[in-house]
């Protein structure tokens, strides 16, 4: 009888509480909590969680809950417990995306949802078990309900004092969201560009509001709203990159004139897997062939939100992609001056491959657009009996692309995108097994294993596709470009980490910042052998770099060419690459990894910084004005 009277009581004690205004308050502090562990698995995963961080996220859940406790007692707790769902599910879906591509979410990316399948293929291996943290509150409360413990009161009479009480609460909601949450939204939209400094500035609730205005009035964002005022910046631009940084170290013009091109864009390969071993055995051997006795781009920077349409839009425009994907989904109706049409005014017979479907990141209607003569995606290959990670094998896709460039017209420009070492990296589809040739050891049935063994086969088949071409007799006269698309191993993935240190044990944070954003690069021009280039230089320098080979024009272009002298690179996320800084949000010496006094630099370097950030944001301007405004049509 007493077990039964304490029972009642408990349950009458947790009642009163959680239809009390204490569990508004409660639920506050615990999306406080959640809210700082968000940073510090993002943000600031390598730093303190700043003071004013937390007191403008506090600010903003205090309104929030002011707000909540405007409402009678079953709305309210009603609305508390939908509130902490939503704000805990958009934490963790932060999360996870910043693991998947070192950004956060963005209401734009609504209208890439129909690609879903590429991140939601990635997710068992994106998910972490403290992710969990994030609904402990939520899971406690569903067990309270299903169990009967909890249960929410019916509407009741309440006293005017506390109706008093609920007008205060929403006049302090109100005064704190027009006094302080207002600042810290117009904060985060003053960097559009670096959404970890918009979310230190604004906080992730200031970031997502500023997110949601930018995007309404997305046309007020751009820098140029007219062709001719951007064009004369970017001609200025352009012509003071040629003075200070000249045409080429190499006399190469022309050099490609009546030579086929091809370009190929390798599925997550990154720099550091190359002329690398394990366990005796080299990761990459025909890539380290082919690289070692040409040209060899040690620094190629990707300027991707970590997609592989990010990749192809740089290529091809020579243009800073818009948010993950949307230069293809949103923008690809735009006219942009591009690669093809450049080679196609030369005289080339071009062509763009994939083993994928058309639909997938919009490639049919985009490429369309640029005028290609020869569209071959996945329905356009009679052979597709092997599919890896979804997607037509690199060895089908290499064998079939062969037998096409034979029926082109020559000199041809093809532009050819691999896919087997895609996200997830299981290979699954993979019917000899034997053709992964390294064993990962310790690392085997990891994330970083499976991506091994992936680029292990992808190297594989690359050097099929060399055979396949010399057999062709298209190997001597072509010229052959090759690039990881972006990274494919999250930037802090311990086993990378661990492989990385035993090459180089005192691995700093700028080495691991830059080798998340490093690709693999290398290029073949007939007569040019065993140079190394070690610039910055990125996807934005291909069209550029072949517009010098072959003599042609390549209209607006951001890049520049990759035998000149340009010492720096930007990426769409504001950082900055030179041969011996970096820069994000500070500046950083490649050397160690330290912080850039500015009082201890000369001054003639500290406005060669200084020059390097305004050169950033004038192209940023350009390209994201190009992009939404459409000014070259």
């Amino acid at each position: 009888m007493e077990k039964r009277i304490n029972k009642e009581k408990i349950i009458e004690v947790v009642n009163k509480f959680f239809n009390s205004i204490g569990f508004p308050i409660v639920i506050g502090i615990f999306l406080l909590l959640k809210t700082i562990f968000f940073y510090q698995n993002t943000i600031t995963i390598r730093e303190v969680v700043d003071k004013e961080l937390i007191y403008g996220t506090s600010m903003f859940i205090i309104t929030f809950i002011c707000a909540i406790c405007v409402l009678p007692n079953r709305v309210r707790s009603i609305f508390t417990i939908v509130l902490d769902v939503i704000l805990s599910i958009l934490l963790f879906a932060d999360n996870l995306y910043y693991t998947y591509s070192s950004s956060v979410l963005s209401v734009a990316q609504i209208t890439n949802l129909q690609y879903g399948e590429e991140i939601m293929g990635t997710l068992p291996m994106l998910l972490e078990f403290k992710e969990i943290l994030y609904f402990i509150d939520i899971i406690i409360i569903l067990i309270l309900l299903v169990t009967k413990i909890f249960k929410l009161e019916k509407k009741k009479k309440v006293s005017w004092k506390i109706n008093l009480l609920r007008i205060i609460s929403g006049l302090v909601a109100v005064y704190i969201f027009l006094t302080i949450d207002v600042k810290y939204v117009e904060k985060a939209g003053e960097d559009p560009y670096n959404k970890d400094i918009q979310v230190k500035k604004g906080t992730i609730y200031g970031y997502h509001i500023a997110d949601i205005e930018s995007l309404i009035n997305i046309k007020k964002s751009a820098k140029y709203d007219n062709k001719e005022e951007m064009l004369k910046d970017y001609n200025e631009l352009k012509e003071k990159y040629v003075e200070k940084y000249g045409d080429s170290n190499y006399d190469l013009k022309g050099i490609a004139q009546d030579k086929n091109i091809i370009i190929l864009q390798l599925e997550s390969i990154q720099e550091f897997v190359i002329n690398k071993k394990i366990n005796g055995k080299e990761i990459t051997p025909n890539l380290n062939k082919f690289i070692n006795e040409n040209i060899e781009f040690s620094n190629m920077f990707m300027q991707s939100y970590s997609t592989t349409a990010d990749s192809e839009f740089s290529t091809v425009t020579s243009l800073y992609p818009m948010e993950n994907g949307m230069s293809y989904s949103r923008y690809y109706t735009n006219k942009y001056d591009n690669i093809f049409t450049m080679f196609s005014d030369s005289g080339y017979d071009t062509s763009y491959m994939h083993g994928n479907y058309g639909y997938f990141w919009n490639r049919e209607n985009v490429y369309k657009s640029f005028g290609v003569n020869h569209l071959e995606l996945k329905d356009s290959f009679q052979d597709t009996s092997e599919n890896i990670m979804g997607y037509l094998s690199d060895e089908l896709l290499y064998k079939q692309a062969v037998e096409k460039l034979k029926t082109y017209n020559m000199p041809f420009f093809s532009f050819i995108v691999s896919a087997s070492s895609h996200t997830g990296f299981t290979l699954d589809g993979l019917e000899d097994r034997s053709k992964v040739s390294i064993d990962v050891g310790k690392y085997k049935d990891t994330f970083f294993g499976n991506y091994l063994e992936s680029v292990n086969y992808a190297d594989y088949a690359f050097g099929k596709f060399i055979d396949e071409l010399k057999e062709a007799n298209l190997y001597d006269n072509t010229i052959i470009l090759l690039y990881g698309d972006h990274n494919g191993i999250d930037m802090y993935n311990e086993e990378m980490l661990d492989f990385l240190r035993q090459i180089k044990p005192d691995l700093n944070d700028v080495d691991i910042k830059l080798n998340y954003i490093r690709v693999a690069c290398g290029m073949r021009i007939p007569g040019i052998e065993n140079l190394t280039i070690e610039k910055p230089v990125s996807k934005l320098d291909i069209e550029p770099t072949f517009e010098y080979l072959i003599d042609g024009n390549s209209g607006v272009s951001l890049g520049t060419n990759m035998f000149a002298r340009k010492d720096f690179i930007c990426l769409n996320n504001e950082r900055i690459v030179t041969s011996r800084y970096y820069y994000d949000e500070k500046w950083y010496k490649r050397i160690d990894g330290e912080e850039v006094n500015s009082e201890e630099i000369p001054e003639d370097e500290k406005k060669l910084l200084e020059e390097y950030y305004n050169d950033m944001k004038e192209e940023l301007g350009i390209s994201t004005s190009i992009s939404i405004n459409n000014l070259l049509k």
